[in-house]
């Protein structure tokens, strides 16, 4: 039963993170591609092939079983609390230092370095509060 949840919550966040990557980087914020330098993106019609959704797929399944690890030492008093302080976690030790190296050492124009960041943000708390309403707050051997 854990795993059946750790999966349904990668593939919930995986659906979520589709939505959203249409809608803002597909959509309303397409433009921040357009600013130079532009020869730094692939050229791409339409949606990323398979191979980038089976592995965010995997990337998402790994980690709800993060959280399943650690949710009873995450703080707060019920399952959204506890994964919005672990979508913040993520986002303070795997965004924040991704985005250092990337304006740090690619070249990427800044304003499309800020927006990744933002966007995350802003993400990352919601997909913690995803994986925390599938998995439990307590995922104990009786889930």
């Amino acid at each position: 039963m854990k795993a059946v949840r750790v999966i349904m919550a990668g593939i919930v966040v995986t659906i979520f993170q589709a939505f959203v990557g249409a809608v803002t980087c597909g959509g309303i914020f397409n433009w921040v591609y357009s600013l130079e330098p532009v020869n730094v993106w692939k050229p791409m019609e339409g949606c990323p092939g398979m191979g980038f959704i089976i592995a965010g797929l995997l990337l998402n399944v790994i980690l709800a079983f993060v959280y399943a690890m650690i949710n009873k030492g995450i703080p707060g008093k019920n399952k959204c609390v506890k994964g919005c302080v672990f979508g913040f976690i993520v986002f303070a030790v795997g965004t924040l230092p991704g985005m250092l190296a990337t304006y740090t050492f690619m070249t990427v124009a800044t304003t499309v370095v800020i927006y990744w960041t933002l966007v995350d943000l802003i993400k990352r708390p919601i997909e913690g509060m995803i994986i925390a309403t599938i998995c439990g707050d307590k995922f104990s051997k009786q889930n």
